[in-house]
C-alpha cells in the first residue's frame, strides 16, 4: 500500500516539473535533408524533389530517403562522426551567465541579476574554452564551441597521470547546471570541462527560448546537433592532451547520456563513462517521454515509433555498442524507477545491452523520476553514485597506468 503511494506521489510531483513550463512549442515536421547533405549528396542519397504527388507518397519518399542515409551512416561510422581537429582553442576569461531556457518569474529575476553584476564588473570570473566546432551550422553562435573549464589544484594531481571529465549535462541545461560536479571532481585531482551541448546556453541562437534545435521535429538537423554534439567532445579531448592530459572520462545525463555514449564508442580515449540516465534507442525516448510530448505532437500524424526508431538509428546508442564494448573501459549507469521521461524498460535494456556485450559495469537505481533528480533528497543520492564511481575509476586508472593509443590523423578526417 505504501509503495503505490509513494509511486502515485511521485508521478504526480514529476508530472508538475514537466508541466510548469510554458514555452514548448510544437514545430512542424521537416525532413531536414539539407542538415545532412555534405554526407548525403557525395553518396547519391538525397532525395529527388520531383518525386511524390500526393503528401502520403511525398512521405513515404522522404521515409524512404532519411532511412538509406542511416544505413550509410552507420556502414561508415568513421567518416560521419569524424573530424578535423580546430586549430584556434582558446581560454576566454568573462563572468558566467545563466542563459536559462524557461520562463519562470525566480529563474529571469536570477538572470537579470547575474547580468547586472556582471556589467558591473562584480562577482568571479571564470574560464572558457573557446574554439571553432568542425561542424558548422547556420549560426555563428552555436558553431563557437563553449566548454568552463575546472582546472584541479596542482597539489591534487600530484604523483599521478593527469586526468580530466568531460561532463554533458541535460537537455534545455542552463548554463549553472552541473558545476557543482566540476567543483566535486576538482577535490579529487580531476580537471573537469563542463560542455555546452549544441544550441545551449551561450550556443543557442536568438531566435529560441530553449535549445528546441537540439532534438526537434525536424529530423536531420536533431542527427546534425547529435553529430555535432560527439565532434565537439572529441575536440575537447585533442584540447585536454595538447595540455598534458593523459586520462579521460566523460559524464553525460539525459540527453547528455546519448552524446556521450556515442563519443565513448567512436573515441577509445574516454576510458571512463558515466551515464545518468540513459537509453538505447534515441526515437524511443522521444515518443513516449513527457518532457518531448510536443515533439510527438508534430510526428503523430505522419509516423509512428517504430518509424522515428529507424530515421534515427544513427543516433541511437544501441547501433554503436559494438564500438563501446571493444575498448576496456569502466562505466556507470544510473536510472530513476519513476522516471516519465526515460521509462524505466528503456533504462534496463542499457543495462541487458552491456550485460550481452560484456562491458565492466555498475549500476544504481533512484528512488525517484527523471526531473525529481533535481530536487533535495534524490540530488545529493545521484551526486553521491556519480562522484564516487568517478573517484574510483579514475583513482583506479590511475593505479594501473593504462593511457589510451592517440589516434591517428587519418582516423580524425571527417570527410
Amino acid at each position: 500500500m505504501l509503495s503505490k503511494l509513494y509511486a502515485r506521489w511521485m508521478f504526480a510531483w514529476e508530472t508538475a516539473l514537466t508541466t510548469r513550463d510554458t514555452n514548448r512549442i510544437v514545430r512542424p515536421v521537416e525532413w531536414g535533408f539539407d542538415w545532412l547533405e555534405d554526407f548525403a549528396r557525395p553518396r547519391g542519397l538525397m532525395p529527388d524533389p520531383a518525386v511524390g504527388h500526393t503528401p502520403e507518397i511525398a512521405a513515404r519518399s522522404n521515409d524512404d530517403a532519411l532511412l538509406a542515409i542511416n544505413r550509410a551512416i552507420l556502414q561508415d561510422r568513421e567518416s560521419f562522426y569524424g573530424y578535423t581537429r580546430p586549430t584556434d582553442f582558446r581560454l576566454e576569461v568573462r563572468h558566467p551567465l545563466l542563459f536559462p531556457t524557461n520562463v519562470r518569474p525566480e529563474t529571469l529575476r536570477r538572470d537579470a541579476q547575474l547580468r547586472a553584476a556582471a556589467a558591473n564588473g562584480r562577482g568571479k570570473t571564470a574560464q572558457f574554452l573557446r574554439f571553432t566546432s568542425p561542424v558548422r551550422t547556420p549560426y555563428p553562435e552555436n558553431d563557437l564551441v563553449n566548454a568552463r573549464w575546472y582546472p584541479a589544484p596542482p597539489d591534487k594531481q600530484a604523483g599521478k597521470p593527469k586526468q580530466a571529465i568531460i561532463v554533458m549535462p541535460q537537455w534545455n541545461a542552463d548554463a549553472f547546471s552541473h558545476n557543482a560536479l566540476c567543483a566535486l571532481f576538482n577535490r579529487f585531482g580531476i580537471s573537469a570541462l563542463r560542455l555546452s551541448k549544441p544550441y545551449h546556453d551561450i550556443r543557442r541562437p536568438a531566435e529560441l527560448e530553449r535549445a528546441d534545435y537540439a532534438v526537434s521535429s525536424n529530423l536531420g538537423r536533431t542527427i546534425a546537433a547529435c553529430r555535432q554534439a560527439v565532434v565537439d567532445i572529441r575536440a575537447c579531448l585533442d584540447w585536454l592532451e595538447f595540455e598534458g592530459y593523459e586520462q579521460f572520462g566523460i559524464l553525460g545525463t539525459s540527453l547528455g547520456s546519448c552524446y556521450a555514449f556515442i563519443a565513448a564508442a567512436m573515441d577509445p580515449r574516454l576510458q571512463v563513462c558515466a551515464f545518468n540516465h540513459a537509453s538505447m534507442t534515441f526515437g524511443d525516448v522521444v515518443w513516449t517521454g513527457q518532457s518531448s510530448r510536443h515533439i510527438r505532437a508534430a510526428f503523430k500524424p505522419i509516423m509512428t515509433q517504430e518509424q522515428l526508431n529507424g530515421i534515427w538509428a544513427c543516433i541511437s546508442p544501441v547501433s554503436f555498442m559494438d564500438l563501446f564494448a571493444a575498448p576496456p573501459r569502466k562505466a556507470l549507469v544510473v536510472h530513476a524507477t519513476y522516471d516519465l521521461t526515460f521509462l524505466k524498460r528503456y533504462s534496463l535494456d542499457v543495462l541487458e545491452n552491456f550485460h550481452r556485450y560484456g562491458v565492466d559495469f555498475e549500476s544504481r537505481v533512484l528512488p525517484c523520476g527523471h526531473y525529481t533528480t533535481g530536487e533535495t533528497p534524490y540530488k545529493f543520492m545521484d551526486g553521491w553514485f556519480l562522484g564516487s564511481f568517478i573517484y574510483r575509476a579514475f583513482r583506479d586508472l590511475a593505479v594501473s597506468g593504462k593511457r589510451p593509443a592517440p589516434l591517428a590523423q587519418g582516423e580524425l578526417l571527417a570527410r
